[in-house]
């Protein structure tokens, strides 16, 4: 069924008010609309609550934690969805929601750990049975979001109970990365209300201690040591430090925490698509449009470069992108997924409720009503103005963004999954960190799939995969310009056999210019025999196609994608590898490869070195307009020179050249 403006709608999903494209002329929505859908989402996740309403046990695999740890899931999670809704009211609950958190809070409390009732499961030490620990965060939050209408209205042996609960987190060990601050918004509640003792001192002062380290500049955190750089900034490592500090009115902490924000957004904003989609880039996806929490967050607190209508657009964007493309089933429950339902999206912690997170992005209601967020008129996104691509040298990220078709592509030499005790040789392929470029159009193909956008030697037959990844520089011509470059290098890793070979390495180059992405390889220490494959953006397709190295029209997005790979230098073979568990975009894909043996018969192998250039393309929008992106790859750009250590490349529109060398290393343009 759809509603206005052309709005998927079920018995569950409330229509929505009518558009308003005159203050809104990107999006149409309003805070009203915000709204309606957060009380749609309640709706829906209420119908499965338990009788006192203490667990909500939403239909579903469960998660490794089990279905109590997911019932607790299900209640924290939406209760913070709630919060804001009503926080963001001055109290007005026109639905009745905290009365029913208030219930299933004095329930939930009343036996901890006891199966045979509605109780939590207990906060204990991760790894185990630590999801609690996650939990005890959004309830905290949720407590300090809605004290006047909720806290302060329970009995003194409710609070007391909650508070015995909420102290597991302070006892036990988190995760090592962002799970440090879920004690910490704990203990920043129970200071709020009076609870605060050393145990909560500590707690608090432990996790910014750990936040600081974990500062690498620009705005930018790893989520915990090494170099995990995703959405966790965002919905995380920014969110709950600077919530605090807005809600403590503590300047202090406001003037420590808001500069990284701001700092943030300016980098982070432009990874958002023209059509609100976010990047699919990292772990933790199902949660969505909780991508939008740090530019929400920025709005409320005045920690942003962006404006009030960019902030908006932004926001709405991606609220109403999930929302349309069946984020929500026609029970109204958010699926475990992208779009719809997609198992490889998610975590082995992923659970029915887990989707719930996405709620972090309604912070944007603490903004009243009469403020410029929801006042102004909004304003162009930075994806749609002109051709643009920038650098991000801290994290180690080129983001590349197209007018013509309002796509935002990321190419990732710097950010991985790899705890620093891990070694090279960490665990298998990591799809949602090993790539060499994302987007906000495409997801990266599952295991057992060719992997799209990945360069892997192959040694008796065994591909190699991406792990571990060590930058070695990005730049870009600076304000408006219209190139950029990122590199980085990485030792393969097999499954099986030895993990890795001795002397064995990859450098990689990724060029950006317009539409196009000169890829540029050198692959040194290479045993005789092996083999090298390129592959380039796993687009959808329709079985049968042929092999020109371009994907097509893409499924489950409602838009259409094209994905073109030309050699250039070194590659003797081509053709297009299916993907049938397809993408989070699209049921089944098509991916682009080209193939060389290495390093006998590889023109420029020389001293166990042999080097390599393709040129990429991802093109979407209307299909004609996708198909010149997708197949102008052979006339856009030419090789001058090349050898094992370097290559220049002549451009053809304006006759610009591209020199890229590893020996010494160096990308110049001009």
């Amino acid at each position: 069924m759809t509603g206005a403006g052309g709005a998927r709608q079920g018995p569950y999903l409330p229509e929505r008010p009518p558009e308003d494209r005159e203050s809104s002329p990107y999006t149409g929505w309003t805070r009203a609309h915000w709204e309606a859908a957060a009380d749609g989402l309640l709706r829906a996740a209420w119908r499965w609550a338990t009788p006192c309403g203490a667990l909500l046990d939403l239909p579903g695999a469960p998660s490794v934690s089990g279905v109590r740890s997911d019932g607790l899931e299900g209640y924290a999670r939406t209760f913070l969805t709630a919060a804001f809704r009503v926080a963001g009211t001055g109290g007005a609950d026109p639905y009745g929601w905290l009365g029913r958190y208030a219930e299933g809070l004095a329930a939930g409390t009343r036996t901890p750990g006891r199966a045979d009732a509605e109780s939590w499961p207990p906060v204990l030490d991760h790894p185990g049975r630590g999801q609690p620990m996650v939990e005890s965060a959004s309830v905290a939050l949720g407590l300090r979001l809605t004290r006047p209408w909720l806290w302060d209205r329970l009995d003194d042996g409710v609070r007391d109970r909650a508070e015995a609960w909420l102290r597991g987190a302070l006892r036990h060990t988190p995760a090592p990365n962002n799970w440090y601050l879920f004690p910490y918004t704990v203990a920043t509640f129970l200071e709020s209300v009076g609870r605060g003792d050393g145990e909560t001192e500590r707690a608090r002062e432990r996790a910014l201690r750990l936040l600081e380290g974990w500062y690498r500049g620009d705005g930018w955190y790893a989520d915990g040591d090494g170099r995990a750089f995703d959405h966790y900034n965002g919905w995380a490592l920014h969110l709950y430090p600077m919530l605090h500090a807005h809600l403590a009115r503590d300047e202090r902490e406001s003037a420590h925490h808001g500069p990284r924000l701001r700092a943030h957004l300016d980098g982070f904003a432009p990874t958002f698509g023209a059509d609100g989609a976010p990047m699919h880039f990292g772990r933790s996806l199902t949660y969505r449009f909780a991508a939008g929490a740090a530019v929400a967050m920025g709005a409320v607190t005045g920690w942003t470069p962006l404006s009030p209508g960019t902030s908006r657009r932004l926001l709405s964007g991606t609220f109403r992108h999930f929302l349309d493309r069946g984020a929500t089933g026609d029970d109204g429950l958010l699926a475990p997924g992208w779009y719809g339902p997609h198992a490889a999206t998610l975590q082995p912690y992923s659970g029915p409720a887990s989707p719930y997170w996405a709620g972090k992005a309604l912070v944007a209601l603490l903004a009243p009503a009469e403020h410029p967020l929801w006042t102004a008129t909004e304003e162009p996104a930075p994806s749609d103005g002109p051709d643009h691509v920038r650098a991000l040298p801290v994290p180690g990220l080129l983001l590349q963004s197209t007018r013509a078709d309002g796509v935002v592509r990321l190419h990732n030499h710097g950010s991985d999954h790899v705890r620093p005790d891990e070694g090279e040789s960490a665990a298998a392929d990591d799809p949602h960190y090993g790539r060499l470029a994302y987007s906000t159009r495409t997801g990266p193909t599952a295991p057992g799939n060719a992997p799209d956008n990945h360069l892997a030697v192959e040694v008796d037959g065994v591909p190699s995969t991406r792990r571990r990844v060590h930058p070695l520089g990005a730049g870009d011509a600076g304000p408006g310009g219209g190139w950029g470059w990122a590199a980085s290098w990485h030792l393969p890793v097999f499954a099986s056999g030895p993990p890795t070979v001795p002397g064995l390495r990859v450098e990689s180059v990724t060029f950006a210019r317009g539409p196009y992405e000169l890829r540029v390889h050198r692959v040194t220490g290479a045993p005789p025999g092996a083999r090298v494959t390129q592959t380039g953006w796993a687009t959808g397709g329709e079985p049968g196609e042929g092999a020109d190295g371009a994907g097509g029209a893409e499924a489950r997005s409602g838009v259409e994608a094209r994905s073109g790979l030309r050699g250039l230098y070194g590659w003797t073979g081509r053709d297009t590898v299916r993907a049938p568990r397809g993408t989070a975009f699209t049921r089944w894909a098509l991916v682009p490869r080209l193939t060389a043996d290495v390093p006998g018969g590889v023109p420029g192998a020389a001293g166990g070195a042999a080097l390599y250039a393709a040129l990429a393309v991802l093109a979407g929008g209307p299909g004609a307009a996708a198909e010149r992106g997708a197949h102008a790859g052979p006339s856009a750009a030419t090789v001058l020179s090349a050898g094992p250590d370097a290559v220049v490349v002549r451009w053809a529109d304006d006759g610009s050249t591209t020199r890229v060398s590893f020996a010494p290393f160096g990308v110049a343009h001009g």
